[in-house]
């Protein structure tokens, strides 16, 4: 069959102040009709740069060259302005990875799928608005009537996603290119999009270069991947053949990496362990095999006595409605009558998609939000009754890390100066100089060097800024981490390494954690017991492996189910059930 999409030795390089920095080197690849294609890879390998050039989207300081860049046998690379405007939207779309930020937050989602009706397709307003809701009906929208008016602040992840992929399928584009769509999306709703493009592929015929991290999001959606690594392509075929039989230790490190919900490693074998320094092939030794398996010395977790943390009954509303006199009409009940226990040295996972209240405990349980009722005692405190001074002292015990690095460090301040801040807060570390060794100190506890002390937020990798977090948190000596969504948007081999990390903070510190995710795997992985968390509520509790094993309520079935299934019985199942559907 014709390639819908033939590239061939596509280069591109960045002009910097340092001299040119290659981004992509001499890729290659053929994306036929009607198929998709999954392009996996770390951050800074290259998928997402492949794509921006392909829709000459990068930045003036980008030269892209190819001997051959071709769609629908035009040169992509030549084409004037006006060309390549009449192509993007029309017959090449893409949907690009954060909704919040690609969404405009003053034009009515209805409005912006209109503009690419009105724009490629010719139609007037009211046209346009039908086709609108006919979309967001197609790609699974509630209430598309009502939410074609809706604001993008408006709608859940899940929705915004589900408007940007309508946006992409308005004038039904022969290929459509899908930077990351689902990174930090609930279980649940990532399965339902991608049901939503396989379903989209079959119908129309459409092709799809899908860009992600996870191997085991392509294993659910692909024909065929491809293995970026460096800006090359290390690995390309079927997947069914890479995934039975990789060839390039990359993907084998990959595939290893990634935590699922029958794992056999207490601690996670990362890419290191198959690629060394100068990306040449390493060998898991039976020795390093049996280590990860056996993993940390068993933590000591003493059930006797009172917890270190005990909550019962915690409830958090919010007003959702207000009168004309300003007094609460409606209240919106978000976390309803929670009790736990947590002892030292233990983890427990909240596990649960988006809106469940889980991010709304841990805040709670700090006093970072005022429950409405109930009660926390933290070391046998009751925090409600804590003045400011006596809660400022306890909050050296609790820490917590964010989901976002980048947003939850300031940019103006050095990588120092964020160590060292609650250390003076706190009165901790003595003089300045000997907070700046501590802050050392802690760098190298999680992995980095001293050198980084000097560098600024923007200056660091994702999964770097995300030590750096932990570092903070850790400077105060605390007995208790909230870690909330903390590896979500992380690749899969960064997420290993950071989980690795906490694992071994943990035993080293007896810190006790409460794990926040709605990935069950990583939750299963780093908790010894387990709490489901559906609509404010705990649905279902236990300890990991027998709440796995055994799961009693349907909504945690659901969440199992939703796990995407890289294993090579799951994967030789979903082919032959699209070769039996397309017969």
């Amino acid at each position: 069959m014709e390639p819908l999409l033939h590239l061939h030795e596509l280069s591109t390089r960045f002009r910097t102040t340092a001299g040119p920095v290659t981004a992509v080197d001499s890729l290659s690849l053929d994306l036929a009709p009607g198929t998709i294609l999954g392009v996996v890879g770390e951050s800074g390998s290259g998928k997402s740069t492949v794509a921006l050039a392909l829709l000459r989207l990068l930045p003036e300081t980008a030269e892209v060259q190819a001997s051959q860049a071709v769609f629908l046998g035009r040169n992509l690379l030549a084409m004037g302005s006006a060309e390549l405007r009449a192509l993007r939207g029309r017959e090449l779309a893409m949907i690009f990875q954060e909704p919040m930020t690609s969404l405009n937050p003053v034009m009515r989602v209805g409005e912006q799928i209109a503009e690419a009706l009105r724009l490629h397709a010719g139609l007037d307003r009211p046209q346009a608005r039908a086709r609108a809701i006919e979309l967001l009906v197609e790609v699974g929208v509630a209430d598309a009537a009502q939410r074609v008016d809706a604001w993008p602040h408006e709608l859940s992840g899940g929705q915004k996603q589900r408007v940007m992929i309508a946006m992409a399928l308005a004038c039904d584009p022969k290929l459509l290119i899908a930077d990351e769509p689902t990174t930090a999306l609930d279980v649940t709703v990532q399965r339902q999009i991608l049901e939503l493009l396989a379903r989209l592929r079959d119908e129309r015929g459409m092709a799809i270069l899908f860009i992600t991290h996870d191997l085991g999001v392509v294993a659910e959606l692909a024909d065929r991947v491809a293995v970026m690594m460096h800006g090359a392509i290390v690995e390309e075929g079927e997947v069914l053949t890479v995934f039975e039989h990789p060839q390039h230790p990359y993907t084998r490190g990959l595939l290893a990496c990634k935590p699922r919900l029958a794992t056999p490693y207490r601690l996670l074998p990362t890419v290191a362990d198959f690629v060394d320094a100068d990306g040449g092939e390493r060998a898991l030794s039976p020795e390093r095999d049996a280590a990860l398996r056996r993993g940390l010395r068993d933590k000591l977790i003493h059930v006797d006595g009172e917890p270190l943390l005990s909550v019962r009954d915690l409830t958090v509303s919010f007003p959702a409605e207000r009168s004309w006199t300003g007094r609460v009409a409606r209240w919106r009940h978000v976390v309803r009558g929670l009790s736990f226990d947590l002892w030292p040295g233990q983890t427990l996972g909240l596990v649960g998609e988006s809106g469940c209240g889980k991010t709304t405990t841990g805040r709670a349980v700090l006093r970072l939000i005022e429950p409405s009722g109930g009660e926390v005692r933290f070391d046998g405190r009751l925090l409600a009754t804590c003045t400011p001074a006596e809660l400022r002292g306890l909050r050296r015990q609790m820490q917590m890390v964010f989901q976002d690095p980048y947003a939850s460090l300031n940019p103006r301040r050095t990588v120092e100066q964020a160590l060292t801040e609650p250390m003076y807060v706190h009165g901790l570390a003595g003089t300045t100089a000997q907070r700046r060794e501590r802050a050392a100190s802690l760098l190298q506890e999680v992995g980095l060097e001293r050198e980084h002390l000097t560098r600024y937020p923007h200056e660091l990798s994702g999964g770097q800024r995300q030590r750096v977090c932990i570092a903070r948190a850790l400077s105060v000596e605390p007995s208790l981490l909230i870690c909330d969504e903390s590896v979500s948007s992380l690749d899969v081999s960064v997420q290993a390494q950071v989980l690795n990390l906490l694992k071994e903070l943990q035993v080293r510190r007896g810190l006790a954690y409460i794990f926040i995710s709605h990935d069950l795997s990583v939750v299963k992985f780093m908790s010894d017991t387990m709490a489901v968390m559906h609509d404010g509520l705990i649905v279902e509790a236990g300890p990991s492996e027998a709440l796995y094993a055994n799961p009693q309520h349907a909504y945690t079935r659901q969440l199992i189910d939703a796990v995407p299934r890289d294993d090579l019985l799951a994967l030789r199942a979903r082919i032959a059930a699209r070769k039996e559907t397309s017969s």
